[in-house]
């Protein structure tokens, strides 16, 4: 079997981090994809003590030309790899699981993930970017964090 290199293409950036309670919705760090070809969210779950009611807890990803956090919009199904309903929890024994994964290959700079329960919903979830194919390789190890503006 031939065995490619994919560390030296590869950039791991923060993503999620939430303890998520109830309806309110947790947006992750933006992440600049300005220098990537590919993207990737991997999203896993810590803790559930209740994902919620039956349609449980849900992602959806993110774009926006800024970092302004008003200016970020549902990316188009046309625009993503997978589908984010994959990423749906709705089992409370869904504790320490690795979720799903969904590429982006839309055309905005930056992308980000927002997790949002439904009534009853507590619990923590994780996620991170794997950036790959960059403009210039190696690239570093871990991107930089960027806060919404």
């Amino acid at each position: 079997m031939h065995k490619i290199d994919m560390r030296s293409e590869t950039t791991v950036a923060f993503g999620i981090s939430a303890t998520l309670s109830g309806t309110t919705p947790s947006a992750g760090n933006i992440v600049d994809v300005a220098d990537y070809q590919a993207a990737t969210f991997l999203f896993q779950t810590g803790t559930v003590t209740d994902a919620g009611d039956a349609t449980g807890f849900t992602v959806a990803i993110q774009e926006s030309d800024t970092t302004a956090a008003a200016d970020f919009t549902a990316v188009a199904d046309a625009d993503l790899i997978g589908l984010e309903t994959a990423l749906t929890v709705t089992s409370d024994a869904s504790d320490g699981i690795a979720v799903g994964c969904v590429g982006y290959r839309g055309s905005k700079r930056y992308i980000r993930a927002v997790v949002t329960g439904s009534t009853g919903t507590n619990a923590v979830v994780n996620g991170v970017w794997a950036l790959q194919k960059p403009r210039y390789a190696p690239k570093g190890d871990a991107a930089i964090n960027i806060a919404a503006t």
